[in-house]
């Protein structure tokens, strides 16, 4: 998703840098494209604005290590953290990386590379800053007003629906296969217009949801809702995280992989046990 925002950006004239230090193969090549810089500390010492994109579990850390390079260089850059996380994780990143200023966003749909239109959400003080920036049609920026917490908490309602919903077909269709009606419950969701082809590309990313998962149930335990659903969907999906078919990439994912074929990879672990 940063790499998609970035050639949003791009796109509409900004100037774009990101540094690749002490990150995977695949985030090294999402980003080739960039002007890539040595550090963290060389991104923020040039940088007007710094936008936060990593997994859920681990923006915490990524506002720790952006304080820090900007203590160290003597900047000052506003930042913009778009992580899928509580309001009350939210309210943690911003005193974690005072005395910088920080807007609270926050993502809805895909990356504006796969399919443009992405909304992306911002709520605080300097949220018109974020909004303003030149995204060039390819993402449809929202200013929420000057709460934050705001961007994130419709982050946390809008994935429970997404992602819960992919994690309820996804256990719908392993059991449907354990007794033997696969293809009956798959003829069944597709007259209710539900479909199968999402389960491939979240398995792929198992992994990010499974704090993102404990993060909406966090969200939701401080709205006084109990927190035990979304407990149980990070379960399943650090169950799904060590499948066999969440050892590929979403770029790379078949997603017209057969229902089967799904189930197979799933029941399949990366181990081989």
């Amino acid at each position: 998703m940063g790499s998609g925002l970035g050639w949003a950006l791009r796109q509409g004239g900004a100037r774009v840098v990101s540094t690749v230090e002490g990150r995977s193969a695949r985030t090294a090549r999402l980003a080739a494209d960039f002007e890539l810089l040595p550090s963290l500390r060389d991104v923020v010492a040039v940088a007007d604005v710094v936008l936060v994109v990593t997994p859920p579990g681990a923006s915490v850390a990524a506002a720790r290590s952006i304080r820090a390079a900007a203590h160290a260089v003597g900047a000052c850059p506003l930042v913009a953290d778009l992580n899928a996380v509580s309001p009350a994780t939210m309210t943690s990143i911003v005193d974690i990386l005072a005395p910088l200023d920080v807007v609270d966003g926050s993502i809805s749909g895909p990356p504006p590379t796969v399919r443009p239109g992405a909304s992306v959400y911002f709520s605080g003080p300097r949220a018109d800053e974020l909004v303003a920036l030149p995204w060039g049609g390819l993402a449809r920026p929202i200013r929420l007003g000057d709460r934050v917490g705001a961007a994130s908490a419709v982050k946390m309602s809008t994935a429970s629906v997404y992602k819960g919903l992919t994690g309820l077909i996804t256990q719908a269709i392993r059991s449907a296969d354990f007794y033997g009606v696969l293809d009956e419950v798959l003829a069944d969701l597709a007259r209710s217009g539900l479909e199968t082809g999402g389960v491939a590309l979240a398995a792929t990313k198992a992994h990010r949801y499974v704090p993102e998962m404990r993060e909406i149930a966090k969200a939701q335990a401080d709205a006084g809702l109990t927190s035990a659903l979304f407990e149980a969907y990070a379960s399943i999906y650090a169950e799904i995280a060590g499948s066999a078919l969440a050892a590929g990439d979403p770029e790379t994912v078949d997603a017209q992989m057969p229902a089967s074929e799904v189930v197979a990879a799933l029941a399949s672990r990366i181990s081989g046990d």
